[in-house]
């Protein structure tokens, strides 16, 4: 049966994309101005982006136990404590900025937001593919993460522009206050339409307990299943290096168009990646259906990706680097749903949030030192040579990309939703003793 004929699959869709417009067009209102909030502060180009890589310690450090939460206690209650989290570490960002606070004030605020991160990574997701499956979707990831994307690019644009312009009008404190506001808003949606669905929480074991359990179970699908442990070894390099860039691009857009107090032009570009990523999200279904094999769009993205950022280093023109910015975003767009279904095929019900988290949890392992230190890069030799650096290391990830497809996993290939539980071969491995 198509989904068009599944009432409560098309509900768990409409909630799901209502909870990405919502975080998306929170997040997206200081995603233009962040970095030149930071510097607006009185930081230099290391410590901005080090108080970022703080945010992505904080994710490190806090990914694992708040993935228990998600799995023990509920996905539900662990996106409503990250919303409650990251409105109020919004709030605090806002009044340091009002304070001139020290850099060891931005970087505790950091983690904190940071731990507020957590709770979202792999906990909406999981709810999402766990809920599809309990109501008898039977069809594809690729088109309903896509869904997810386009949602997700069309709230990026107006929350990016708008907080460009709002910025430039008040000042660059009022768009991380509107970001507070609006995670509120989302606290109540939420409470009001996320339920569990498809999941039953195990709460049989005691707090730290449970961290061990399933840490170790995330382990097992993670680092021990070939194909899943190749996707995040090269999470590192994409993910350090991609969100290095997107920050990096507002101080480095003005620096080409000649005017830093132009923040509608820095928003503007956050602007661009989101209409990219509506793009991606539309291809993404297309491509799926050009390829066998989703790891070819992973490694063909990837290669994209890395020339494109040495040619956007390399660019003195301001509207040929928004052209080479948009065609960047637009790989990066096509590659994730794919990523993300062939990722969750890969991993058991169970485990599937912390597994997710888990894997968030090594691309913030290269957010903690590639940020700082292609910071450093910019205030030594400027942005454009941080950016061709960029490229270089985010080059690292294909080969492991690579090795992934090299195990031949069926999610590789597959066209339908299957549990890895239900069937163990297709973590590339025979399965571990009393798993048959």
């Amino acid at each position: 049966m198509s989904i068009a004929g599944i009432p409560a699959a098309r509900r768990i869709q409409r909630v799901y994309l209502a909870l990405v417009l919502g975080n998306t067009l929170a997040a997206s209102f200081i995603w233009g101005v962040n970095t030149l909030f930071l510097l607006d502060a009185g930081l230099s180009n290391l410590e901005a982006f080090a108080a970022n890589a703080f945010f992505t310690l904080g994710m490190v450090v806090f990914e694992v136990p708040t993935g228990v939460v998600a799995d023990t206690v509920g996905r539900r209650a662990s996106y409503l404590l990250g919303t409650l989290v990251l409105s109020g570490g919004t709030l605090l960002y806002w009044l340091m900025w009002v304070w001139s606070a020290p850099f060891w004030a931005w970087a505790l605020a950091s983690v904190l937001l940071g731990l507020g991160f957590t709770f979202f990574s792999g906990a909406v997701e999981a709810w999402l593919v766990d809920a599809l499956r309990a109501s008898g979707y039977a069809g594809e990831l690729e088109p309903v993460f896509s869904k997810g994307m386009i949602v997700g690019g069309i709230a990026m644009l107006a929350g990016s522009v708008l907080g460009g312009v709002v910025a430039q009008l008040t000042n660059l404190g009022v768009p991380f206050l509107l970001r507070s506001g609006i995670l509120a808003l989302m606290i109540v949606v939420a409470f009001l339409a996320m339920r569990d669905i498809g999941f039953t929480p195990d709460k049989s074991e005691g707090p730290l307990r449970a961290v061990r359990t399933v840490f170790r179970g995330s382990v097992t699908h993670g680092l021990g299943n070939r194909p899943v442990r190749y996707l995040m070894l090269a999470a590192p390099f994409t993910a350090g290096v991609g969100i290095y860039v997107f920050y990096a691009l507002q101080p480095y857009l003005l620096e080409l168009w000649g005017d830093s107090g132009a923040y509608s032009i820095a928003g503007l570009a956050a602007a661009i990646v989101a209409g990219s990523q509506i793009v991606g999200g539309i291809l993404a279904p297309r491509v799926r259906r050009m390829v066998r094999k989703r790891t070819t769009v992973l490694i063909a993205a990837g290669a994209v990706g890395v020339l494109l950022l040495l040619a956007l280093g390399l660019t003195a023109n301001f509207w040929v680097a928004m052209a080479i910015l948009t065609v960047w975003g637009v790989a990066s767009s096509i590659d994730d749903p794919i990523r993300r279904a062939y990722l969750n095929d890969l991993i058991p019900s169970k485990q599937r949030a912390t597994v997710l988290s888990f894997e968030s949890l090594m691309g913030n392992l290269g957010g903690i030192g590639i940020q700082p230190a292609l910071g450093r890069v910019a205030d030594v030799s400027g942005y454009a040579f941080s950016l061709v650096i960029g490229g270089v290391i985010s080059a690292v990830a294909i080969p492991f990309m690579a090795l992934s497809r090299a195990q031949r996993a069926p999610a590789d290939t597959a066209t339908t939703e299957a549990d890895p539980a239900e069937a163990p071969a297709a973590s590339g491995e025979p399965p571990a003793a009393g798993q048959a």
